[in-house]
């Protein structure tokens, strides 16, 4: 899953950035308001992490912008404005949580999967799909109860795919989920990866649709 972190403090950027990659997550990072507008107009996120209290645009700005423009991305403001004003008025504006600095990290990740698992219209932490289970919280895999090792890239693209069983997802796509900036990406990658869950999975749980992309299998 990939992130959008909006915070102008390099060193709790820095601690979220790491925390979250060790998480699983691809986490792209901008130090003030006006980037962060731009960024979320032209590329694709599954959530944002955003702070209140930053240069150039106020983060209740960037709100304000993103939900005007129907953008329905999920907002987790991370911020040290702890009154109960701040939270209603952040809430109001169309965040989805609000987290008060300083917090665990732990707590953060547990946010972040919550909010995922409701933009994908799950109620369970586990993802089930034709015999193959995934738990984002504990990066375990199995099929048919026994458990499968991935690396961590085949881990994210599982994931990705099996939030919407069916849906095709072409190789850009994929890129664009997978990697953040600066990550240098092999032309072969997706298929590598791909190669690889066929094997530990079996052949016949991600499917590839010719010229168009992958997904995974549908239940009849």
């Amino acid at each position: 899953m990939r992130l959008l972190l909006v915070e102008d403090d390099a060193m709790i950027g820095e601690a979220i950035r790491t925390g979250l990659k060790r998480d699983g997550f691809t986490v792209d990072w901008v130090h003030d308001g006006e980037s962060a507008d731009q960024v979320l107009r032209t590329d694709a996120f599954d959530l944002l992490l955003l702070d209140l209290g930053l240069p150039r645009k106020g983060g209740f700005q960037v709100l304000q912008a993103l939900r005007a423009r129907q953008q329905t991305l999920p907002v987790l403001i991370i911020t040290a404005r702890d009154a109960v004003a701040d939270r209603v008025q952040g809430l109001d504006a169309g965040a989805d949580d609000y987290l008060v600095k300083p917090f665990d990290l732990d707590e953060l990740a547990a946010r972040i999967r919550a909010l995922l698992r409701r933009k994908s219209g799950r109620t369970e932490p586990e993802i089930e799909h034709l015999g193959v289970a995934l738990n984002p919280a504990t990066h375990r895999v199995t099929r048919d109860g026994r458990e499968v090792a991935l690396s961590p890239k085949e881990f994210a693209l599982l994931q990705l795919l099996m939030e919407r069983p069916g849906n095709i997802l072409s190789r850009a796509q994929i890129e664009e989920r997978l990697y953040g900036w600066g990550e240098e990406v092999e032309s072969n990658a997706v298929e590598v990866h791909i190669h690889g869950l066929r094997r530990k999975l079996g052949t016949d749980f991600i499917l590839n649709v010719r010229g168009v992309g992958y997904r995974v299998r549908p239940a009849q």
